[in-house]
């Protein structure tokens, strides 16, 4: 069988290795249904390999200085910013997203990588006056190797971004690639063995069961960063939890509301609505805001711009940089958010764009899904509390404050919230009574670097793209000189 993209091999220790068993897994181009590569099939064997390359390379890596660290990381930046052109026609046949918004996913991820390099003098402890005669200080030093697991929206993106911080602390890292597009990861790995030492960075795939449980288990692991759903992140505490003491921080999903009050500009809130939904990647974002809480008074407004904005996304070949919108990302992914809509339906909400799959011979293969609007939606309703994790927004409509507040924090999730006033006290007082972890003001979907991303709730445990998250990469020691 040829494969556009082969076989693809994972790194480990400074290798790029197939499984020890031989056995490989399929990855399925999401727009046409095709098997389009292949990556080993990871065992526990293999992630036992992994990570104990790791931790025999973690000890001469953690021994350079912050600034040698530091300069390798801004090489292994320029490298994935030099590869681009590799990376972006496979990211984008193997997640479905569209190939005009990937460019970003390189400048994030080399950008992040730069950002923990030059923050490496940032990992320092305090001298503490505990008593007259003696000294008393802290010193940061890393765990040693640390387990990453990524999500198939951006799987390059977090693999390099996710990189910078453990490395930086001076930790190795097995990282797992996602089981439904993990073509990038074994390309993430080339880039990593032409700059890295053999072993501080590993690059593996498998199914989460077998390959991520194995590195959840794994006695040498100490330290777990997971980006993915809230089920899987339960199910990494109570895994973790059975074979010892480790800490984890948790990226998980989000139900996210923007929140439009009577002096708002319908206009703009229209278009930040739809910009937030990121449909550029068929709505596979935790951060979207995929519940939009209308005033009642520019309700009709707001929904008649967006509805027109909707039905105009262009859905086409993610390769095509003409193409607005991709299919979702897997079949069993599809089942959940036609589910979902299916749903919505059901609970008596309004299609006002979207609810099906799209027509025509372009979409007869592959896990498209419409752009989907629904309006008349209630608090009560599935798609106002579950998270669709795919092209589905939900309008709601309220009247006062308390209302609109109540809303907003009435769900299990506290990623991402967006308010948009031209009330300073309405604007801050919403900041501070929201139950998420990050909220913009007149804005919504943009990361700010090294002011930190983190959910509350069932969001997410820790915080990340900040200083927050270097420190997170080690352990804190107290020293008493006895004088």
């Amino acid at each position: 069988m040829s494969l556009e993209f082969g076989d693809r091999p994972m790194l480990i220790d400074g290798q790029m290795v197939a499984a020890e068993s031989g056995e490989w897994m399929d990855s399925v181009n999401p727009a046409t249904e095709k098997v389009h590569g292949r990556v080993p099939a990871a065992s526990a064997k293999d992630i036992d390999r992994a990570v104990q390359a790791a931790a025999a390379a973690q000890p001469e890596w953690n021994a350079k200085s912050v600034f040698e660290r530091g300069n390798l990381l801004r090489q292994l930046a320029a490298a994935i910013r030099a590869r681009a052109d590799d990376v972006l026609p496979l990211e984008s046949a193997d997640t479905g997203n569209t190939i005009a918004s990937l460019g970003n996913d390189i400048t994030l991820a080399s950008g992040y990588i730069d950002m923990m390099a030059g923050m490496g003098i940032e990992l320092k402890g305090e001298t503490v006056p505990a008593t007259a005669q003696n000294i008393h200080f802290t010193m940061r030093q890393p765990y040693g190797v640390v387990g990453r697991i990524v999500p198939f929206n951006h799987p390059f993106l977090f693999a390099g971004a996710h990189l910078g911080a453990p490395l930086m602390a001076g930790n190795a890292v097995v990282l797992k690639s996602p089981d439904q597009s993990p073509l990038s990861g074994s390309l993430m790995g080339e880039i990593c063995r032409e700059i890295l030492p053999p072993g501080v960075v590993n690059i593996v795939s498998g199914a989460g069961p077998v390959a991520g449980d194995a590195i959840v288990r794994h006695p040498l692991v100490r330290r777990i960063g997971f980006t993915g759903s809230v089920p899987t992140g339960m199910l990494i505490q109570r895994t973790a939890a059975e074979v010892g003491i480790k800490h984890l921080t948790l990226e998980l999903g989000g139900k996210n509301p923007l929140i439009a009050f009577p002096d708002a500009d319908p206009a703009a809130v229209a278009k930040a609505a739809v910009a937030g939904m990121n449909f550029a990647w068929s709505g596979q974002s935790c951060g979207s805001t995929s519940r939009l809480l209308l005033h009642e008074s520019l309700h009709d407004e707001v929904v008649e711009r967006l509805v027109e904005s909707v039905r105009g996304i262009q859905l086409g070949d993610p390769r095509d940089p003409a193409s607005q919108m991709g299919p979702v990302n897997s079949a069993g992914h599809y089942r959940h958010v036609t589910n979902m809509i299916e749903a919505g339906k059901a609970d008596g909400a309004t299609v006002l764009a979207g609810g099906g799959r799209p027509s025509g011979a372009a979409f007869e293969k592959g896990y498209w899904v419409e752009p989907t609007v629904f309006g008349n939606v209630t608090a009560d309703m599935r798609i106002a509390r579950e998270e669709v994790f795919g092209p589905v927004l939900a309008i709601l409509k309220w009247r006062d404050r308390d209302e609109a507040l109540a809303m907003a924090n009435a769900t299990e999730f506290g990623l991402t919230s967006a308010v948009w006033t031209n009330d300073i006290k309405t604007a801050m007082s919403m900041a501070r009574e929201l139950e998420t972890g990050l909220v913009w003001i007149n804005g919504g979907g943009r990361h700010f670097l090294g002011t930190g991303f983190a959910g509350w709730k069932n969001s997410g445990l820790g915080r990340e793209e900040c200083l927050e998250e270097l420190l997170s990469y080690t352990q804190s020691k107290s020293v008493h000189v006895m004088l």
